[in-house]
């Protein structure tokens, strides 16, 4: 998993929290990299894992409404640090549709190694959308979070249901469909 993924996460952390729950979580968590990551770096899935199940185990919250919040939070860096990505769409159901075929291609080419989850999109009408999730992460929570940051930032309004194709999260079917 790139570094970004990892930095981002201690910000987002450290905003809310404040550092001090950070410093903790890193310090509690012994990880291989230190808690050291560089966005261009890559590191193991699994030392997210240990930072996200520390700071639920510190907070109380439950992991899949912290990874939805990471989900809000890293919006926010694609909009600031990506805005063409924005730009290039008119609406959130556009920018959505638009993940896999353009998003994940541009990424791809910044970050060759990096392995990013598939979204098979079917934009149905401009107000019914589909978009079935697969990561064998299992970060769909992260992925709905992304999914509603989105419709706020292009000013609409959608249904989101939400259909757990495998047990484990692997697989998500997200349905959105405008009021």
């Amino acid at each position: 998993m790139k570094g970004i993924v990892f930095s981002e996460f201690l910000e987002m952390v450290e905003e809310r929290f404040g550092y001090e729950l950070v410093d903790t979580i890193l310090v509690e968590s012994e990880l291989p990299s230190k808690g050291v990551y560089t966005a261009v770096g890559t590191y193991d899935f699994s030392e997210m894992v240990t930072l996200i199940k520390g700071l639920s185990s510190h907070t109380g919250l439950e992991i899949s409404f912290l990874l939805k919040e990471y989900g809000f939070h890293f919006f926010s860096v694609i909009e600031k640090s990506y805005p063409q990505f924005l730009d290039r769409t008119k609406t959130a159901f556009q920018f959505l549709a638009s993940i896999e075929n353009h998003i994940h291609v541009e990424v791809q080419k910044l970050y060759p190694e990096a392995e990013l989850p598939t979204f098979d999109t079917n934009l149905f009408s401009p107000g019914h959308l589909e978009m079935v999730y697969r990561s064998e992460r299992s970060m769909a929570d992260f992925a709905e979070g992304l999914i509603e940051k989105s419709l706020e930032y292009f000013g609409e309004e959608a249904e989101i249901v939400r259909h757990n194709i495998e047990a484990d999260g692997s697989v998500v079917k997200f349905v959105l469909r405008q009021n």
